[in-house]
């Protein structure tokens, strides 16, 4: 009689809407946790809105356009640590009783790099090597779910918590080079390795429920069956290596008055090793069960337009314009299925479109000569929006930040919020959340004589 319930139980799970959040929302697809748009590097780029294609002026250029790695006149090393708060407010319309906020907390390296300029054939060349944090997995949420359910002449009602933990990250170690091709312009190409085995390019997803399962058999005359401990737990594991370039190009009038900055970042085809394990404990009779695969993450194409002017040597202001093609983001599963990591359906059924961002920045800096102290006061403003199923969810921040530069040492701190009010999630069309993301970057800079 057990294995029968336990039988019925699992048909229940797999073909019922029992709840606003089932299992194989999460684990159909590699889901971000965070944002799928890459992290930005550099707290001088953050405090400035993420407005950096065209300013590119200190090592996080590798990763924002390597084209701009010629300014830099002297070695250097640099570090950027980061701290992160997201919420989630979440509104699900099957599962009223889910409704509420998860936060999560994570502190990271975001950024290491050590770059060196140098002269080559009556060129201005620089080389760069570089650790970058590029996406994060990072989510915690806990569900109340209190359901029921007719199957047959089966009365099934759940009453239980449910989990559902993400984490990791994928990073890149970036090796780059720039060369003044002539005195106005210069170009340069970063190229990514993302290696699990050196770097841990991996995330985990576990979803887990705990409660009881009650039953009672309507015909031929109703019988209350009793009540039942659930413990089931489903965990999938990834592991991510792929290889792909950054592009840039920086052009400067004479003065440096005015920077142009175009950047392509390639796509590429990251190769996955996916392991599942799921495990079910009903009522003492246990089932476990194991299984690994061979797949592949389609990354997408992206390119941007960058454009600083210095109105003083002092002020400067920068716009960029950012393009993804998120339709072109696939996973490939081992049985030959073409999926969206967006909306968890085949991508035949999914409605995903390209992103536009656009990033607004200013820079102003308090100088103060003979004691060759540099105070910055720095703003910005964004427009981030999300991939979603049939349109973009709308994301906005704002950034501030500032720091404090003495002879060959450079600090910079900046402070990031992030949000978005009613974005429809992936879990349902009717279901929704509100973000609320603040994000913390401190950088130092250490530079030589060459």
């Amino acid at each position: 009689m057990k294995k029968l319930f336990f039988a019925l139980f699992l048909t229940w799970v797999i073909a019922s809407p029992w709840t606003g959040v089932c299992a194989d929302e999460f684990f159909n697809y590699p889901m971000f946790g965070s944002t799928p748009n890459p992290v930005g590097s550099g707290a001088r780029a953050i405090g400035m809105g993420g407005a950096f294609i065209a300013v590119a002026d200190d090592a996080t250029a590798a990763s924002w356009n390597p084209g701009g790695l010629i300014q830099l006149l002297e070695p250097e090393i640099s570090v950027v640590g980061n701290l992160y708060e997201r919420t989630d407010d979440i509104r699900l319309a099957d599962s009223p009783v889910s409704n509420g906020e998860e936060t999560v907390h994570k502190e990271s390296l975001n950024y290491l790099s050590i770059t060196r300029p140098f002269h080559f054939l009556n060129r201005n060349m620089v080389v760069s090597l570089s650790y970058q944090r590029l996406y994060d997995f990072t989510r915690e949420w806990d569900f109340s779910v209190r359901s029921q359910d007719l199957t047959g002449a089966m009365l099934m009602t759940l009453n239980a918590e449910e989990s559902f933990r993400e984490t990791g990250s994928l990073s890149a170690i970036g090796i780059a080079y720039c060369i003044q091709i002539v005195k106005q312009l210069s170009m340069g190409i970063t190229f990514n390795i993302w290696d699990d085995d050196f770097l841990d390019n991996s995330w985990k997803k576990k979803y887990s429920i705990n409660g009881l399962v009650g039953m009672e058999s309507l015909y031929p005359f109703p019988l209350n069956l009793g009540e039942y401990p659930l413990q089931h737990s489903l965990v999938d594991t990834y592991k991510f290596d792929g290889f792909n370039f950054n592009i840039g190009l920086l052009w400067r009038t004479p003065g440096n008055r005015l920077s142009v900055g175009l950047v392509f970042k390639s796509p590429f085809k990251g190769d996955i090793k996916q392991k599942t394990v799921e495990e079910t404990n009903f009522d003492g009779f246990l089932e476990n069960k194991s299984s690994t695969y061979n797949e592949e993450l389609d990354m997408p194409p992206s390119y941007g337009l960058g454009i600083s002017y210095k109105f003083t040597d002092s002020f400067k202001m920068a716009l960029d314009i950012y393009h993804t093609k998120w339709e072109d983001f696939i996973y490939k599963e081992s049985n030959g299925n073409r999926i969206s990591p967006i909306t968890g359906d085949l991508k035949n059924k999914s409605d995903i479109k390209s992103t536009t961002q656009v990033h607004m920045g200013m820079e102003y800096l308090f100088k103060n000569g003979k004691s060759y102290h540099v105070i910055p006061v720095r703003i910005g403003a964004f427009y981030d929006p999300e991939p979603g199923n049939g349109h973009p969810r709308d994301i906005y921040g704002v950034s501030a930040g500032t720091g404090f530069t003495f002879q060959r040492y450079v600090f910079d701190i900046a402070y990031q919020y992030r949000f978005g009010n009613d974005i429809n999630s992936s879990m349902g069309d009717n279901d929704s959340l509100d973000i609320d993301e603040h994000q913390l970057y401190g950088s130092m800079i250490i530079y030589f004589d060459l």
